[in-house]
């Protein structure tokens, strides 16, 4: 869907029973945990658990079956095959990762859409610039596998990006007073008083 351009009535009401379902099923396996973690919290979790592992599971396939560990030439450059596995699987995560934020984990904020997006790819590009800086550390100063390397950086990543989201992305914007709802609730407080 391009921004700006309202979806179809049957597209809507298909992504509202599909996120209906999804918060249905994560509300029933939040239960034994209710008393532990808030629903929010664990609704990021699953979701961003289960983006975290398509793209740790992409980038494998990617690195080890559709690149086979060899470099791909790009014609003004050569890029090393973890750094191309890891461009595979951002091309399928970061959509994902998107939507679930916003139609299943951060569904309270009241910021646009557009927004959201723009603040959500601002974090990515720093992910994406974190994910390429430990990639290179891990694997070609440290000597680890690429696919250990990229579950540390990854862990280290999603936890920066878990405090961004919640505190800038997708963060809940406090609702203006107009005028004559403070002028309400002023006279309500005053008739309280007297």
């Amino acid at each position: 869907m391009l921004i700006g351009v309202k979806p179809a009535k049957n597209q809507l009401n298909l992504r509202r029973t599909m996120q209906q379902l999804i918060l249905n099923i994560l509300q029933f396996f939040h239960k034994p945990f209710e008393k532990i973690i808030p629903f929010q919290t664990f609704k990021y979790v699953v979701c961003g658990g289960g983006n975290t592992l398509l793209d740790i599971v992409i980038f494998f396939i990617s690195y080890n079956f559709i690149l086979g560990k060899a470099n791909t030439d790009l014609g003004f450059m050569v890029v090393s095959p973890h750094i191309m596995a890891f461009i595979i699987s951002f091309c399928i995560t970061f959509p994902s990762g998107f939507l679930l934020s916003k139609y299943i984990t951060f569904t309270e904020s009241n910021l646009r859409g557009r927004v959201q997006l723009f603040r959500y790819f601002l974090l990515v590009a720093f992910c994406i610039l974190f994910n390429y800086v430990f990639l290179k550390v891990f694997v070609e100063y440290c000597g680890f596998y690429p696919t250990i390397s990229k579950i540390l950086t990854t862990i280290i990543v999603v936890s920066f990006s878990y405090v961004t989201q919640k505190r800038f992305t997708f963060k809940e914007q406090p609702v203006p007073v107009s005028e004559p709802q403070a002028i309400e609730v002023m006279a309500e407080d005053q008739s309280g008083r007297l």
